[in-house]
This record gives structure tokens, sequence and C-alpha cells, in this order.
């Protein structure tokens, strides 16, 4: 039979607690991605304007927003309080996907087809982060 003093003290955090877990998962992978393809990106700026349509400077641009919004998305999803800060990156997301839409549509660069695939790609990317962070935003609640 043990006594008070075999016994050792374990500190778990309640199930409630770990509510966040899916919104903090979706918002660490979803910059994570976008950084590294940021980093991708604004490394091969060159041949990714020949392939897309845009110009070196555009690609280096959107490669290096692509990295500090990673680095930014990362730091807050290491936030106590995630609700009103994985609004606004659903918001970002979100924004994102419209935007990518709007430049196909309005031509506001000589894309390829390969440049319209991939804002297409991106559009999708930024909706299925969007949905998987508004799911961890609702398990909150």
């Amino acid at each position: 039979m043990a006594t008070g003093a075999d016994m050792t003290a374990t500190s778990t955090r309640p199930l409630s607690d770990s509510t966040d877990s899916l919104l903090r998962f979706a918002m660490r992978l979803d910059a994570t991605l976008t950084g590294l393809g940021g980093l991708v990106i604004a490394a091969a700026a060159g041949p990714v304007s020949s392939v897309t349509g845009l110009t070196s400077m555009h690609a280096y641009v959107l490669g290096a927003a692509f990295v500090l919004y990673g680095a930014v998305v990362y730091l807050l999803a290491a936030r106590p309080a995630l609700r009103t800060v994985g609004i606004g990156v659903i918001v970002a997301n979100i924004v994102c996907t419209l935007a990518s839409v709007a430049v196909v549509i309005a031509g506001v660069f000589p894309l390829t087809a390969t440049g319209v695939a991939v804002m297409l790609g991106c559009a999708a990317y930024t909706a299925v982060f969007a949905e998987l962070q508004y799911l961890g935003v609702r398990r909150l609640a």
C-alpha cells in the first residue's frame, strides 16, 4: 500500500483545455508550409517568373510576403488565447483566396497557363486552411 510520501504529483491539463489543439496545429502548419513555400519562391524568383508570367520582382516580393506571413502566424499560434488571432488568420486566408481568384479573373498580370494554375492552387490552399482554422475556432466555443 502506497503512502502519501510514495505518491508523485502529476500535472496534466484537463481535456477541456486542449480544445485549441486543432486551431494551433492548423495555424502552425499553415505558417510552416507558407513560409517554406515563400523561401522557395524568393530563392527561385527568376525561374518562377519565367514559368508563371510574373516578373522576377513580383515573385521575389510574393515569396518574401509568404515568409513574413509564415513567421507572424507561427508566433501568433504560440499565444495562450487563440480565438481572436485565429479569426484574424481565417480572415487573412479568405482575403488571399479572393485576391488570388481576382488576379486571375481581372488579368492583372500576364499569367501563363501555369501561372493561372498556380494562382488558383494558392486560392484552394488558403481556402482549405481557412476552413481548417474555422473548425479549430468552432472547437473553442
